[in-house]
């Protein structure tokens, strides 16, 4: 039998060869990478462990919208996820629950926690809608400073009647990102852009999202690598360290899919707490990422409404163990 050899393929570092036979292991797809997961669950390769320390975690507010406020950052701190997320798409409440910016950061204070991002900004690539996404930013931004949050995350347009070509869509991406550089540099803060994996979505890929960064000639952008639009979305697993560079990453943004229903309808309503069931591989998602040098925060959003509508104590007890699934 050959030795096997140890190199970068696929999700971390796995052995480069499958068997006797020494035949090699190329992650080209999805397709692929459910193979090599299998391959990882059975013993047939060997895993290198990943430690992940537990301060890294978050929780986005989405996680469980009913709570007030005060609520959402005691039932956060009460978890030990002390860094959480806010929105500003929560129906019946604006981002902060009516509060004042120094109510609300010291509500935070109080309870230990630190607000890491305002989600979000959308439809900031839009053209059409330039001037008005720029004057909500700069509210944003305001209110960001105001209660110690370093960054906003901004979300492409995502609309089946978007009739841009591709070609269009990644222009007006680097001129928006150019646009909103200026906002954000004069206040030190950062803007996160998150590709989304849906069929329509006019930025779907974290390739295409980092070198529109680079081109806005902006140091102000990273990437949001969100495990569930990563597997919907057309980059491989193997950009991931290659073509994608994890430094680039400001944020993750984790869940899981469970369900049998094909991938192609996969929707945000599918998304719960990743676990062992979880079909998207988000586990290994972060494990490669982590191993590839990311150093960065990890931050639970599922939308899946069986979770958001789970009384406190049994989400707590969920959250939980998808910290450990995770960490394991």
């Amino acid at each position: 039998m050959r030795t096997k050899r140890r190199e970068p393929v696929g999700l971390l570092r796995y052995s480069a060869e499958l068997d006797a036979e020494g035949e090699r292991v190329h992650i080209k797809d999805n397709a692929a990478l459910v193979q090599i997961c299998a391959a990882l669950y059975d013993g047939r390769i060997a895993r290198r462990v990943v430690m992940i320390e537990p301060g890294r975690f978050a929780l986005n507010r989405i996680t469980i919208p009913s709570l007030g406020l005060e609520d959402f950052f005691r039932f956060s701190a009460d978890l030990g996820l002390a860094k959480v997320e806010l929105r500003n798409d929560l129906d019946g409440r604006d981002i902060l629950d009516g509060l004042s910016p120094s109510k609300a950061a010291a509500l935070a204070e109080r309870h230990g926690v630190r607000i890491i991002t305002i989600n979000a900004l959308q439809k900031f690539n839009l053209k059409s809608v330039r001037a008005k996404a720029a004057e909500e930013l700069e509210k944003l931004l305001d209110l960001a400073a105001a209660i110690q949050c370093p960054a906003i995350v901004l979300c492409p347009n995502n609309d089946t009647r978007d009739s841009r070509d591709a070609v269009t869509r990644v222009a007006e991406t680097v001129e928006a990102l150019k646009a909103f550089g200026p906002l954000f540099m004069k206040r030190g803060m950062l803007g996160f852009v998150e590709p989304l994996g849906f069929p329509e979505s006019s930025l779907s890929s974290i390739l295409v999202a980092m070198d529109a960064a680079r081109s806005s000639g902006f140091t102000c952008y990273r990437a949001v690598y969100d495990t569930f639009h990563h597997f919907l979305g057309p980059d491989t697993e193997s950009d991931i360290g290659s073509l994608y560079d994890v430094s680039r990453t400001g944020l993750i943004h984790v869940s899981g899919v469970e369900s049998g229903i094909p991938k192609e309808k996969y929707r945000d309503e599918h998304r719960v707490l990743p676990g062992a069931k979880d079909r998207t591989f988000s586990k290994e998602q972060i494990e490669r990422h982590v191993a590839l040098g990311y150093s960065g925060d990890i931050s639970f959003e599922p939308f899946s409404a069986a979770v958001q509508s789970m009384p406190p104590k049994e989400l707590a007890a969920a959250v939980k163990r998808s910290v450990e699934y995770l960490r394991g």
